[in-house]
């Protein structure tokens, strides 16, 4: 068990969830950073971008990631099960090159429901000191819980600066970029990703708070308190309306109502979250923070679905009704507010799991992967889904079958059928990773792990090695460790050196 001093601390964590990123620094020596940095540039100038192969290329990367205070972060944000990713990419920025656009990584394509939840994060390592000019690594703090820019001047940019060995921990899906190199240096920046193999039940970080502390104004621009207050909880694995919040209107729910119709976005913005933060107290509310689901703002969205997530069952009825808004906007947003909501609003999610429009059957299955928690009855109805006509909603339900809590049998016999004759390459690869989150349960699966080994696309076959790594039984090792040993790689063979 790692120790508690290298874990994240209740304040690091708050940074966390608010801004979206947390920046680290294991105590290597120089040498160490400067060895790797001159091994990396003479594999890029020689060989070019190895891309996945970085890491068996350098396999003294791998040195940084058993560091117990990477191991240590990485533990408190998505718990001790957690996997690396099998995509890596070593960056390397050259004097003169420009800025890039804001972005998001994508999962596979851009459709897939981003999620809120910490499932997924990236480290960005420098194994360089990085200045200003040489084009840092740029992050806009608080935007993970944004499907689109704010694009106003609430954009405050943070750029990753700092002497070797420095690293940028960040959700998955915060806004972020590569500035511009106008130095006469190159810039060498690894990026690495991992993957949370389980849902919290308990504080995973050296929590000593077992509720949310506001941010009191240290958060990013945007004020998030509902947003924020929800995924502490979700991360310390408790259920439930949040409690610290007000206890009672003071005779303002009226007028916070109103200012949801204001012209001005801040108050729209305050109003939403302030409304949120008194729960089952502002149900007055519920219809007023409905319609801000499709606000023109989405931060004023964001807060409005969170806000109705804190009103708890009250509130299921408008949201299964927005679920089904011809705004793919309002419908998201919902989506978001009825997982937050929790096993209360599975039994009005199953029953648009068969209903007519796609968005619709996807986003049900979404939010019941990420409720977890599931009756039993329920089950038939997500299995069935699997073989729905629509890509995006197989894609959504494949996932849902990896994180809900139910009997493993049907789940593990289904899963195993999409691994290896679904037809889009991103159910079979979304379908292998939830047999990794299904662990020794899947060992039912190995005799389709085993084919999915053969799988043309790179991707399913390294979640089909994790998933037969999870497994563990005997067969399992027995089929993954011929794959890899025929797979390895030699690290010392190159263009230069062949045996």
């Amino acid at each position: 068990m790692l120790a508690t001093n290298n874990l994240l601390t209740d304040d690091q964590m708050r940074q966390f969830i608010a801004h979206g990123y947390v920046v680290l620094k294991a105590d290597f020596p120089p040498e160490f950073h400067e060895a790797m940095r001159l091994k990396i540039e003479a594999v890029m100038g020689k060989e070019g971008n190895p891309g996945n192969n970085i890491l068996p290329r350098v396999p003294e990367i791998q040195d940084v990631f058993d560091h117990p205070t990477v191991r240590g972060a990485l533990t408190s944000v998505l718990g001790p099960s957690y996997i690396m990713h099998p995509h890596r990419h070593g960056h390397f920025s050259e004097p003169g090159r420009k800025v890039q656009a804001w972005h998001k990584d994508s999962y596979w394509g851009h459709a897939k429901v981003r999620n809120h939840h910490q499932w997924w994060v990236m480290i960005f390592y420098f194994n360089q000191e990085v200045i200003q000019a040489m084009g840092p690594s740029a992050i806009m703090p608080g935007t993970q819980y944004y499907n689109s820019r704010a694009g106003d001047e609430s954009e405050v940019e943070k750029h990753v600066l700092g002497e070797a060995g420095t690293m940028a921990l960040i959700h998955y899906d915060i806004w972020h970029k590569g500035t511009a190199n106008i130095s006469d240096r190159n810039r060498s920046m690894l990026k690495f990703q991992f993957v949370r193999m389980e849902r919290p039940s308990a504080p995973t970080w050296h929590n000593q708070q077992s509720a949310w502390k506001p941010m009191n104004g240290e958060g990013p621009t945007n004020q998030h308190e509902t947003v924020w207050q929800h995924q502490w909880q979700w991360l310390s694995g408790q259920s439930g309306i949040p409690t610290n919040g007000a206890s009672n209107g003071n005779g303002q729910i009226g007028a916070l109502i109103d200012a949801l119709a204001n012209g001005d976005k801040r108050i729209r913005l305050r109003a939403a979250d302030e409304l949120g933060l008194l729960g089952a107290a502002a149900a007055d509310a519920i219809p007023a923070l409905t319609a801000a689901l499709d606000d023109e703002y989405e931060p004023v969205a964001i807060n409005a679905a969170y806000g109705l997530a804190n009103m708890g069952e009250p509130a299921v009825t408008a949201l299964t009704q927005a679920l089904k808004s011809p705004s793919k906007d309002a419908a998201r947003n919902a989506a978001y507010a009825l997982s937050a909501i929790g096993p209360v609003a599975a039994p009005a999610l199953a029953e648009l799991l068969d209903y007519e429009a796609e968005a619709v059957r996807g986003y049900a299955a979404y939010a019941l992967g990420e409720i977890g928690l599931v009756a039993p009855e329920i089950v038939p109805a997500l299995v069935k889904l699997t073989g729905d006509e629509a890509e995006w909603v197989r894609r959504n339900t494949v996932e849902a079958l990896g994180t809900i809590t139910a009997p493993a049998a049907p789940l593990v016999e289904t899963l195993a059928e999409s691994l290896n004759y679904d037809t889009d390459d991103q159910v079979r690869f979304t379908a292998a990773l939830a047999l990794a989150r299904l662990g020794a349960k899947a060992a039912g699966a190995v005799p389709a792990l085993k084919q999915a080994l053969k799988d043309e696309n790179r991707y399913v076959r390294a979640n089909a090695a994790d998933a037969l790594n999870r497994i563990g039984t005997p067969e399992a090792h027995a089929t993954l460790i011929p794959y890899l040993l025929a797979a390895r790689w030699c690290p010392s063979t190159t263009p230069e050196s062949t045996f």
